[in-house]
């Protein structure tokens, strides 16, 4: 008897310039899962993430599928649109799940505190887990996680670096230059 195998899943790769540098879109079909920033570690996050969820995986390059995401990115970025209808698929925890939850519902152009996720989510002492789990954001920008600050209303914490949490900030009138 023949052993099983899986199929791999086709992960479809894209890219797009954005203000924030170059951003890589990864999904399946359609339905998006992941966004890394141009960083050292970023696409070997994007790997790790994917190992984590996957049992076995290829990538291709195709922006058609991913037409939807550029489109209102592209749009976001110029100032024309606030709220993400994109296709997602998230995979994490159920309290990361939540915290992400949380995060999409922080209107546009208004800052909160990881305290304030932690009570949203129904545990106003777990402001730490909330960091982590604002932190292991696999959609950055479209999950808004850049309008979490610090207590002191500091900007700490962000993957694609402070300099781009900044310009996301700058860029929806949340701060001033």
């Amino acid at each position: 008897m023949a052993a099983s195998r899986s199929v791999p899943v086709e992960v479809v790769l894209s890219e797009l310039a954005s203000p924030v540098g170059t951003l890589t879109l990864a999904g399946v079909k359609d339905v998006l899962y992941y966004i890394a920033f141009d960083t050292e570690t970023g696409r070997e996050e994007l790997d790790a993430f994917l190992r984590r969820y996957l049992r076995s995986f290829e990538y291709y390059r195709d922006a058609a599928p991913h037409a939807k995401a550029h489109r209102e990115l592209e749009q976001y970025f110029a100032g024309k649109l606030r709220r993400f209808t994109t296709k997602m698929h998230l995979l994490g925890t159920q309290f990361q799940l939540q915290v992400w939850t949380a995060l999409r519902m922080i209107p546009y152009g208004t800052t909160i505190t990881y305290k304030h996720v932690a009570t949203d989510v129904g545990n106003p002492d777990a402001t730490r887990a909330v960091g982590g789990a604002v932190g292991r954001n696999p959609i950055p920008v479209i999950i808004p996680c850049h309008r979490v600050i610090g207590e002191s209303g500091n900007l700490v914490g962000f993957g694609g670096g402070i300099e781009r949490k900044k310009k996301l900030l700058q860029l929806e009138g949340a701060i001033l230059v």
